[in-house]
C-alpha cells in the first residue's frame, strides 16, 4: 500500500530547499507519495516576526544552512534577489511581495495538478543552487519549469486570471500546517504527526516503516 505524507514548504526557506534531495530519494526508494504543499514564509505569515526574533536567529540560520549544504554536498547560495522584499537593517517587510506571491502561487497550481514536488525541485534549484544571479530575470524559471514538464507562461497567465483560486489553496495549506502542530518549514506530516526540519527525515522514515512503508 502506498503511504502518503504532506510536506509544507516555503520557497524562501533554505532548509526547505535542503530537504528536497532527501525527499526525492525517498520517493525513488520507497512506495511513498509526497504531497508538497507550499505556504508563505514566516515573514509574510507572521507580520513582524523578524522584529521580535533574536538577532541571532538569522545569523544562525545562515551558518547552519550553509554547513548542512556543505556536509551533504548540495550546491547552495542564498537567492539573488531574496524572494522576500525586506529591509535588511530594519527587517521591515514590504507590503508588495511580487516574488514570493508568484512563486507560491505557482507551487499551488502545481499542487492542484499533483506535481508540486517535481515543479518545486526544478524551481528551487534556480533560486538556491548558486548557478544564476537574477533568478527572476530572463528565462531561468521558464527553462527550469520546462524541464519538469510545465509551461511557465501558461501557468502565469492562468494565475493572473484567477489569483484567488491559488490563494485559497495556499490558505488551506497554511491552515493544515498550523493544525499539524508546527509552524516552521519544512514540516512533514504523516498521519497527523509533524516532523519539522530536513534533519528529521530519518525519524519520519522510521515512523512510516512501522506503518508498512515498503521499498520499491
Amino acid at each position: 500500500m502506498t503511504l502518503s505524507v504532506d510536506l509544507f514548504f516555503s520557497f524562501r526557506s533554505p532548509f526547505s530547499y535542503l530537504a528536497l534531495p532527501k525527499t526525492l530519494k525517498l520517493v525513488e526508494e520507497y512506495d511513498l507519495a509526497v504531497n508538497l504543499r507550499p505556504v508563505y514564509p514566516l515573514a509574510v505569515r507572521v507580520p513582524g516576526f523578524f522584529k521580535k526574533a533574536s538577532p541571532n536567529f538569522i545569523r544562525y540560520v545562515v551558518l547552519d544552512s550553509t554547513r548542512v549544504a556543505q556536509h551533504a554536498g548540495i550546491p547552495f547560495r542564498f537567492p539573488r534577489p531574496d524572494p522576500i522584499v525586506q529591509d535588511k537593517t530594519t527587517f521591515d517587510v514590504a507590503a508588495e511581495q511580487p516574488y514570493i506571491h508568484r512563486l507560491t502561487r505557482l507551487g499551488a497550481m502545481a499542487q492542484l495538478e499533483g506535481r508540486a514536488l517535481a515543479f518545486t525541485d526544478a524551481i528551487a534549484r534556480v533560486l538556491w543552487d548558486g548557478s544564476v544571479a537574477g533568478w527572476n530575470e530572463g528565462d531561468h524559471l521558464a527553462r527550469a519549469a520546462e524541464k519538469a514538464g510545465f509551461d511557465l507562461a501558461a501557468m502565469d497567465a492562468a494565475i493572473s486570471a484567477d489569483p484567488d483560486r491559488y490563494e485559497q489553496v495556499i490558505a488551506e495549506n497554511e491552515k493544515d500546517h498550523a493544525a499539524s502542530g508546527h509552524w516552521g518549514v519544512p514540516t512533514f506530516v504523516f498521519e497527523n504527526e509533524p516532523f519539522f526540519g530536513q534533519d528529521r527525515i530519518d525519524l519520519l522514515v522510521w515512523r512510516m516503516q512501522a506503518k508498512g512503508l515498503a521499498r520499491r
